[in-house]
């Protein structure tokens, strides 16, 4: 075993040191940090991190995906991870074999390990960005009678037009026991089409402030508890991570401390997401940080996006808001190019009908291929950009359209 709070980074190319540091850092040796594909150990922005005093029983240090802004590196403790692991598998039925197929710098790739750790079940490798062939190849290679994967909804979408189409590729997409799939809100029209196949789709919310996913299909899991304060989700139980490394006053501000009612100090972490309880399921409605005004109306952007993912063709979009000179700001839609897909008018009466004429998107692009981060979320700060320059370009007289950016491949899930 390594001297304890001795931060090591790991690459995660390499799979066999990941997972021996990682299993040793569990048993209480050195802290990690994994290293995302192509990252060099002696970048700037690592060695900072690196000379950044640990809380006390730091097991992993995780930086977050920066879907919300600049990523964080978050100390997680190995009794908040060890606790997400156990109730996941509390609430799937059991151990089982899990299919690796999302980056294991992220807290949602790293998870998989975790659990396969703690049930001495050894997991399987999807390729790195594999497409749904290559996922479903590498699904084959899995032998526990229980078998498990974790997605984000593009991979998801990309392996039901297979299944749709291939029933070899639907018989093993239904073979798995769970499929969870999280970092993004699933459409309803992505659930309708798994339930028509019979895949186990588990709907999972958690960041990595949370060691993970904590909430299934609506419902807390293990000691997890949800409540909302003034429409914000705060989350509090044993899988919140220790803080943020160098930045007490974000910790300070998003772990806080109240007492309970019993008068025991209940630690919740602020997710900055908004949401609602109904019937004591969580529904989750997007950011606090998305909603804009229209027309002196507040608009939900990722509101928009749910209601405009539900039409075919659509499963892609984003929604982004413009500077207008009468309303304020407008809406509008970013989505990849889709064969078959409803027309731009028949979405905008759709959004319009469920959440008024202030979310109405008044226009929409198209693009080949949607620039996204490292877990497969849509990389909001490199497609607002695109657009940006895309508008100034018409107005430019002789100006030429920018391409849309394009992820390389580390940042493709």
């Amino acid at each position: 075993m390594t001297a304890p709070h001795v931060l090591r980074t790991i690459p995660v190319e390499d799979r066999a040191w990941l997972i021996a540091a990682l299993d040793d850092a569990l048993a209480g040796g050195a802290p990690i940090l994994p290293l995302a594909p192509g990252l060099d150990p002696g970048d700037p922005e690592i060695e900072a991190i690196r000379a950044l005093d640990l809380p006390e029983g730091t097991a992993v240090v995780v930086r977050t995906s920066g879907s919300s802004g600049t990523p964080k590196a978050v100390a997680l403790s190995r009794d908040a991870i060890i606790a997400s692991a156990e109730a996941t598998a509390e609430a799937l039925g059991g151990p089982g074999q899990w299919l690796v197929a999302l980056p294991t710098q992220l807290i949602s790739g790293l998870q998989m390990l975790v659990r396969s750790a703690a049930s001495g079940i050894d997991p399987v490798f999807a390729p790195g960005g594999a497409d749904a062939h290559a996922l479903l190849a590498a699904a084959d290679r899995l032998e526990h009678d229980r078998r498990y994967v974790s997605l984000v909804p593009v991979q998801l979408a990309r392996l039901l037009d297979l299944a749709e189409r291939d029933a070899d590729a639907a018989e093993t997409l239904t073979r798995f026991d769970a499929v969870l799939v999280g970092g993004q809100a699933v459409s309803l029209e992505l659930r309708r089409r798994a339930h028509a196949l019979g895949v186990s789709l588990r709907r999972s919310y958690g960041m990595t402030e949370t060691a993970g996913g904590c909430v299934y299909d609506g419902v807390e899991i293990g000691d997890t508890l949800v409540r909302i304060r003034a429409g914000e989700v705060q989350l509090a139980g044993p899988t919140l991570a220790l803080g943020y490394l160098g930045d007490d006053a974000e910790t300070a501000d998003r772990f806080v401390v109240e007492a309970g009612r019993d008068g025991v100090p209940v630690r919740w972490y602020r997710t900055g997401d908004a949401g609602e309880l109904l019937g004591g399921m969580l529904t989750v409605t997007g950011r606090l940080d998305r909603v804009v005004i229209s027309g002196g109306v507040n608009v939900s952007l990722d509101e928009i996006e749910r209601v405009a993912r539900e039409y075919a063709g659509w499963e892609s979009a984003v929604a982004l808001a413009t500077d207008h000179p009468e309303w304020g700001s407008r809406p509008g839609l970013v989505v990849e190019t889709s064969e078959g897909a409803v027309p731009f008018d028949e979405v905008r009466e759709g959004v319009r009908e469920r959440l008024g004429a202030a979310a109405a998107p008044e226009w929409a692009t198209e693009t080949e291929q949607m620039p996204r981060l490292a877990g497969g979320k849509p990389d909001y700060a490199a497609i607002e950009a695109w657009i940006r320059s895309l508008r100034e370009s018409l107005v430019q007289l002789g100006g030429t359209t920018p391409a849309p950016p394009q992820p390389n491949d580390e940042e493709t899930a």
